[in-house]
């Protein structure tokens, strides 16, 4: 058949609404047609798609009157039936042969729905065109994790496991409620906390590993790729696809990707839809921090803040210090809500490393002073839920507004309110405010915990291991 072979992936959709206009999704990403033949421009467009890809690509052509058909479209433009067999004596797809303008669309090229339509009854229940495919189920099965000793509190027992991509990582949703993975056969699947496949979708190759983010104020999973952003809003709906510019980087620092145009050297957008929108009015010698929604934060080195937004005017946001602080030394780094800055003390060589709020600019944590270039190095490592965090050596309790150094400490990974590190060069746990405490080398260290089950990874596999 003329489909054999040719992957789903991307989900094409012509959808014609007149003599003059359609639509063609690809990937989720909208494409209008406006024309004196939108049948054949639309048929033009998803050629030269297949010509990026440089094979034939699958599409459903979606008639005025709902009716629907499988096509193949080659780079070429050659269009070719996936049902050949017909629903009347009627021809379904009468292939005529392209001159003049086809050779300027795309060359060789074919009509599709040009003939009396068949009005024969339809599928009172058609699938719903922004539902994805159905997929073979990866394999998932119980095992024992055995390779290394398993993280405090939690059990060799491994009720459920899955292979995933070698080099890739999962992640886990802010919620704790699924876990997400890309596996070995170049797709990405959900989880929920039992192993069950939520939804699954096929992935390029090249697919970086996933990230829960937000886009337009909506909660999605979004993979990149050296010339697209992927995001799902889940429940097994189809993806939308940004297509990015040539050197663009996505940055998931904030709360929404930043996408960084030659590292931000020549620029940054925020993402709506399918759309990129350049942030504005940036101040000269100041560098993009972050993006939350279609808003972001900037920063000179030392200080202010900025908040840049979309058709808005540049907002300065200024820092309040903290006490025995004579004035900014630098602003490090930043993540949701939260910007670290670094202030000088005044006839002393020491500086105050400090987490700023970037809704106010007020101090919610001071950590103690240090020599100057000490924090130079630190990691900074935020829980989900704002609960603690470690900046480097400086253990840091939000509720209790508590913070205190723990020498030779770095920071690796953290889980709930437990973070993960190197205490002395050795393996070792923190919840900041209590006492560290060292563990076996090699111990695993989760990736989350979804459900009762702790994520864990060796060798390419996930283990969900089993509470003690």
């Amino acid at each position: 058949m003329a489909e054999k072979g040719i992957p789903s992936w991307p989900k094409v959709t012509i959808r014609l609404y007149d003599d003059h206009n359609a639509e063609v999704k690809i990937a989720g990403r909208s494409h209008p047609v406006n024309h004196h033949d939108p049948r054949q421009a639309a048929i033009a467009l998803v050629a030269d798609r297949a010509g990026q890809l440089g094979r034939p690509v699958k599409a459903t052509a979606v008639e005025s009157d709902g009716s629907s058909w499988p096509l193949v479209i080659h780079p070429d433009g050659r269009v070719e039936a996936i049902e050949a067999a017909p629903k009347s004596d009627k021809p379904i797809w009468p292939i005529i042969a392209a001159a003049g303008l086809a050779i300027v669309l795309v060359g060789g090229t074919a009509f599709y729905l040009l003939m009396p339509r068949d009005n024969s009854p339809k599928d009172p229940n058609p699938p719903a065109a922004n539902k994805l495919p159905e997929l073979p189920a990866p394999k998932v099965v119980p095992d024992q994790f055995v390779a290394r000793p398993a993280p405090p509190g939690w059990s060799t027992n491994a009720a459920w496991t899955v292979d995933i991509a070698e080099d890739s990582t999962p992640v886990v949703s802010p919620d704790g409620s699924e876990v997400a993975v890309l596996t070995q056969d170049n797709k990405i699947a959900v989880f929920d906390s039992s192993g069950k496949v939520l939804w699954q979708d096929k992935v390029p190759k090249n697919a970086d590993n996933p990230v829960y983010t937000t886009i337009d104020s909506k909660p999605v999973l979004a993979v990149t790729t050296p010339k697209s952003l992927l995001y799902w809003p889940g429940d097994g709906i189809e993806s939308t696809e940004v297509e990015l510019p040539d050197a663009a980087r996505v940055q998931f620092f904030g709360t929404s990707p930043l996408v960084l145009l030659n590292d931000g050297d020549a620029g940054a957008s925020v993402v709506s839809g399918k759309d990129l929108h350049p942030v504005q009015n940036q101040p000269r010698l100041s560098t993009i921090l972050l993006a939350e929604g279609d808003k972001t934060l900037l920063a000179r080195y030392a200080g202010p803040l900025y908040w840049s937004q979309t058709g808005k005017d540049l907002v300065e946001l200024p820092l309040k210090p903290p006490a025995g602080a004579s004035g900014i030394n630098h602003i490090a780094m930043a993540s949701p809500g939260r910007a670290l800055v670094v202030w000088n003390v005044a006839k002393s060589t020491d500086v105050i490393p400090t987490v700023s709020s970037t809704a106010d600019g007020s101090v919610v944590a001071t950590c103690p002073k240090v020599a100057a270039q000490q924090p130079d190095d630190w990691k900074w490592l935020p829980d989900q839920g704002g609960k603690v965090a470690a900046w480097g050596e400086c253990m840091i309790n939000f509720t209790s507004r508590k913070t205190s150094l723990l020498t030779d400490f770095s920071p690796q990974s953290v889980t709930q309110t437990t973070i993960y590190g190197t205490l002395d060069g050795k393996p070792a746990t923190i919840v900041p405010g209590g006492r560290a405490n060292t563990l076996a080398a090699p111990t695993a260290r989760p990736w989350g915990i979804v459900g009762n089950h702790a994520i864990v990874v060796h060798a390419s596999v996930l283990y969900a291991l089993d509470k003690k």
